[in-house]
């Protein structure tokens, strides 16, 4: 049940990432359509304007046509990705960290299928203000859900939660195994095998504690038996 519910949430971040990526794409073919050739948009003069350019590196010029570089840093990238969403917890608690992997997946794959059909990133958004270089829609995606996974990582989850290994681990109550060795108390062999690979919890501590008194008040009748079996001896 959990691998399929893991399943389920799986291809949901895919379609949700392929909304994310389809509309920078839409947002990209309109800057073509209409800021190619052009001159900038002054969308706030002096602040903010649309202005078309292709981008052959990263940000602030670097690495400049290195484009085979680029396109096998996200390809690792987003497969790393991909398998994080795969192994994480199908729960509530873990839908923010899912959110921003899927903004951060969504980015990198929308500049990355510029770097396979086109040889460069078309960018079009530009703070004029500040001077800020020029960037586009995926480029927020990677931005925004970086900064929301720092956020995550350093104030929300601990680090048991990020270890996807622990996280899927699902705790079973000592009183939930079969007792004795009566068969019709589980007949399942599949339930039979997933409990003998996962982990047992024991038992409260105050069941604990409150044990070898249950075993006295046990033995007690026992022993009120043998008394008077020991004086017919004498």
């Amino acid at each position: 049940m959990k691998k399929r519910a893991r399943v389920l949430f799986f291809v949901i971040d895919l379609i949700f990432m392929g909304l994310l990526i389809a509309a920078d794409r839409v947002s990209k073919d309109m800057a073509v359509l209409r800021l190619k050739g052009q001159r900038a948009y002054e969308l706030f003069p002096g602040v903010f304007e649309f202005r078309y350019l292709e981008n052959r590196g990263a940000a602030f010029g670097m690495l400049q046509n290195q484009r085979i570089f680029f396109i096998v840093i996200g390809i690792v990238f987003i497969l790393a990705v991909l398998a994080a969403l795969i192994r994480m917890p199908a729960t509530g608690k873990y839908r923010p960290l899912r959110f921003c992997l899927c903004l951060i997946a969504a980015g990198a794959a929308g500049n990355l299928y510029d770097r396979f059909t086109l040889d460069y990133v078309i960018d079009f958004l530009y703070f004029v203000y500040i001077n800020f270089p020029i960037f586009n829609a995926a480029d927020c995606y990677v931005t925004i859900g970086t900064a929301m996974l720092i956020i995550l990582i350093l104030f929300v989850y601990k680090e048991d939660d990020l270890n996807m290994k622990k996280a899927n681990t699902v705790k079973i109550h000592s009183s939930m195994l079969p007792v004795g060795d009566d068969p019709n108390i589980v007949t399942d062999s599949d339930v039979l095998r997933q409990i003998a690979l996962r982990e047992v919890v024991p038992e409260d501590e105050e069941e604990e504690k409150n044990a070898p008194v249950k075993k006295e008040e046990e033995d007690a009748p026992a022993k009120k038996e043998e008394a008077p079996e020991g004086k017919q001896a004498e």
